[in-house]
């Protein structure tokens, strides 16, 4: 077995880190991600700033490693969740900046809903509440600000995706648009209980369904790049607090997790049962692996290590 490649896009840096056939860290590169702030309480991130990010330090990892392109058996992805990004498909150009999961400009929209008696249709089916946070009202958000584009998208013309679709995009050369269960239970338009996305919802939501990727397992094989050099095999995604989870082997139920980083997030592991909670905490998928979904009930406090950074 070879070396594997991660790649973590997280708020506010890029990092790949090499491991190697025993899942020892061999090397490293990481670079800060700049912060938007168009006004008070708009948060985005340059997308091409991202991949560009992404290409650089990926290589620069494997050249710390000693690790030639034909050396990696497998890359594996985890990523900022909910942050949206819409591209064209023929040119893979996004058609603005992304909207950062931070972001609270649809807060009038989540309001609006909200009166109108719709959270509890959204809840039963995705686990979330209705918020700004999820990336639904972001994609909708773009498509009506975004001159031509509710049209363009109704035409099938243009994409959208949470980072690691984006990126797994761009690393395929527009072969692939997917993104894994953990990641689409973060759109507010994923039904967690059947897997699937909810067409009521993408109708509730504004989004047209032509737009979303394939919803795969978080261990999949998701496609090949070359960006090394040598053809790789990418076979894992997953949102950055679930890939934590895992990674902090929170496999049976009961078993929690927290994490600071820019943000800190508590994730208990429900097993194969969605709890709603009563609290105003969220319902999500772990883990999808074999068409098995694991589920977790969550809670986010939004400003933690960026405090620290401020």
């Amino acid at each position: 077995m070879g070396h594997i490649l991660a790649i973590d896009q997280g708020t506010t840096s890029t990092r790949a880190i090499i491991y190697d056939a025993d899942g020892l860290p061999v090397a490293s590169a990481q670079e800060e991600l700049p912060q938007i702030y168009p006004k008070p309480g708009w948060v985005e991130h340059d997308a091409e700033e991202i991949w560009r990010a992404t290409v650089k330090v990926s290589r620069a990892a494997c050249e710390k490693a000693g690790v030639e392109p034909a050396g990696i058996a497998a890359i594996g992805i985890t990523n900022q969740r909910e942050t949206t990004v819409v591209w064209d498909r023929e040119t893979g150009q996004p058609i603005h900046n992304a909207i950062v999961w931070q972001d609270r400009r649809t807060a009038d929209m989540c309001a609006r809903l909200k009166d109108e008696g719709c959270e509890a249709e959204v809840q039963q089916k995705t686990g979330l509440l209705l918020d700004p946070y999820f990336s639904a009202t972001k994609i909708a958000w773009m498509l009506d600000n975004v001159d031509g584009a509710r049209a363009r998208a109704e035409a099938g013309e243009l994409a959208f995706g949470t980072i690691d679709c984006f990126l797994l995009w761009r690393l395929t050369g527009g072969a692939a648009h997917a993104t894994d269960a953990s990641n689409a239970s973060r759109t507010m338009l994923f039904d967690i209980h059947k897997q699937d996305w909810d067409d009521s919802l993408c109708k509730l939501l504004g989004v047209p369904r032509a737009m979303l990727p394939a919803v795969m397992d978080n261990a999949a094989d998701f496609g090949v790049t070359d960006f090394l050099g040598a053809p790789v095999a990418i076979t894992g995604m997953a949102g950055d607090q679930q890939a934590a989870a895992f990674g902090q082997c929170c496999f049976e139920p009961g078993m929690i997790k927290s994490t600071y980083g820019t943000g800190c997030f508590a994730l208990i592991n429900t097993g194969s049962t969605a709890v709603a909670s009563k609290n105003k905490l969220l319902t999500t998928v772990a883990w999808r692996l074999g068409g098995e979904v694991t589920y977790a009930v969550e809670g986010s406090i939004f400003i933690a290590g960026a405090a620290v950074q401020w």
